[in-house]
């Protein structure tokens, strides 16, 4: 065998290199510039109103025991996502923040009441569907309010701030907040005839008819779950009544079999008095009296509620796109929870914001980045060099404008081509240029100049100042510009 045989031979007996894929695990997402921005607006935004309320911010593990977070979420409890042993502790990633927020107060039982807000990524095994906002993993803000208050004025206030919150958002008008009551939702189900012991699980099928039509549901329930056909249709005829929180409470007073049902009665006495609060809060025209929400979660106790976008314009592109997203916040009263994992009881009730699917809805409204740059956006100014470079001027530069407040940067080159700063300073949305120059250092100026003008502008080439003028005639030209879009 001649030696260029024998390399061959041996060059195929190595194995070959695996090149392994970069991409994202299913349902997950990167978050980039703008992206990561507009997601940090939302929560920023938000934030101002819970703490507005008094909301205490409490920060707790992505994970906990896995025992914390067993029997608290029905059907949904196959969405755990559990982790490998380690050292002797069974750990799982927090389905949601409410359970972890329980199982503080079950551990500083010497705090009787609280609102509290919490804002970190969950973890769902669920079938992803990143168009629609439904991810694997995804961030929430949370506000509950803990303690033992006279019945509905901590709900009362909890929907009070689900108006704030997207009014601040610019989303006042496009939302709907869906609320239901499990008494009255269990009490229902009895009188119709649903057997004690299926009662949860036919809740939980009922929560599936935002994803699924009717006649679907109803299958499952008679397949699947076992009911009587003619119970389902029962259960059917009511869950379809929806309307204001007025004239769903009458039809409620005036149907006997409905409303001498002590469960029902409790939670109609509790709609009635969130009425009453909910017109005080000036929130009671945004509210809608769905009996076709059930929430799934096994904690909830009494009012539980969504907020869902009530789209105008269902033809054009924005509305189309919309429609697809599921609830945007949601949340309930849970007054048990804490009982389960330790001895003293407290009730809550509280909502979650869905910064995803918020983020979602909110980014196609906003103005498309230029150029379909990301990160267009991020700067206000760049720091830029005529002739041999000038790198340790221009590092000056941004520190002072940096310093100031301006956010501002440069080419990492030492002898950058000056057509090659204009096209990174257009990259990243900066507004001004910086420019130094030979000349203008021997001078002590520098020159500030506004991008993007027209050519017949007369600042065009932008103006001379003085070097210690620098700070303050950037603002100028910001100021000019007004806020970036």
């Amino acid at each position: 065998m001649t030696t260029e045989a024998r390399d061959l031979a041996s060059r195929a007996k190595k194995p070959q290199k695996s090149i392994t894929q970069a991409k994202t695990p299913k349902g997950t997402s990167d978050w980039l510039g703008a992206d990561s921005d507009l997601r940090q607006e939302i929560v920023d935004t938000v934030s101002t109103i819970l703490r507005r309320h008094g909301g205490t911010s409490l920060e707790t593990p992505m994970f906990e025991l896995t025992e914390i977070l067993q029997n608290k979420l029905g059907e949904d409890q196959k969405l755990i996502y559990d982790l490998a042993d380690q050292g002797g502790e069974m750990l799982s990633l927090r389905y949601d923040l409410s359970v972890s927020f329980a199982r503080w107060l079950a551990m500083n039982s010497n705090v009787q009441q609280i609102k509290r807000m919490s804002v970190g990524n969950v973890f769902r095994r669920d079938q992803p569907a990143i168009q629609k906002g439904r991810f694997r993993e995804f961030r929430q803000l949370d506000f509950d309010i803990a303690g033992s208050y006279d019945p509905m004025i901590a709900d009362a206030e909890v929907i009070s701030i689900l108006v704030e919150a997207f009014d601040a958002l610019g989303l006042g008008n496009d939302i709907t907040i869906r609320i239901n009551h499990r008494k009255i939702l269990d009490g229902m189900f009895r009188v119709v005839g649903v057997p004690e012991d299926k009662i949860r699980t036919i809740s939980s099928a009922v929560d599936k008819l935002d994803k699924a039509p009717w006649e679907e549901v109803k299958k499952e329930m008679v397949e699947q779950k076992g009911l009587p056909m003619d119970v389902a249709d029962k259960i059917g005829e009511l869950v379809q009544q929806k309307g204001s929180l007025s004239n769903i409470l009458q039809r409620f007073r005036i149907d006997q079999d409905l409303s001498t049902n002590q469960d029902i009665q409790k939670g109609l006495d509790d709609m009635t008095l969130l009425l009453q609060y909910t017109e005080a809060f000036q929130a009671a025209d945004k509210v809608s009296f769905d009996l076709s929400l059930a929430r799934g979660l096994d904690y909830y106790t009494g009012l539980i509620y969504e907020v869902v976008a009530t789209l105008p314009g269902q033809g054009s592109d924005r509305g189309a796109h919309e429609s697809q997203v599921g609830s945007i916040a949601a949340g309930g009263r849970y007054d048990n929870l804490v009982g389960t994992l330790g001895k003293t009881q407290i009730p809550c009730v509280g909502v979650s914001f869905g910064i995803d699917r918020i983020f979602t809805i909110l980014k196609p409204r906003r103005n498309k980045p230029a150029n379909g740059q990301l990160w267009a956006g991020e700067l206000d100014a760049f720091a830029m060099a005529f002739g041999s470079g000038f790198l340790t001027e221009r590092m000056a530069v941004a520190r002072e404008l940096r310093a100031a407040g301006i956010k501002t940067d440069y080419m990492a080159k030492v002898k950058p081509k000056l057509q090659q700063q204009f096209k990174a300073a257009e990259s990243t949305g900066a507004r001004v240029a910086v420019i130094v120059g030979e000349n203008e250092i021997a001078a002590g100026k520098i020159n500030v100049k506004i991008l993007g003008l027209s050519d017949d502008d007369p600042e065009k080439e932008g103006r001379l100042v003085l070097r210690q003028d620098m700070v303050s005639e950037v603002k100028k030209s910001l100021a000019a510009l007004g806020p970036a879009r």
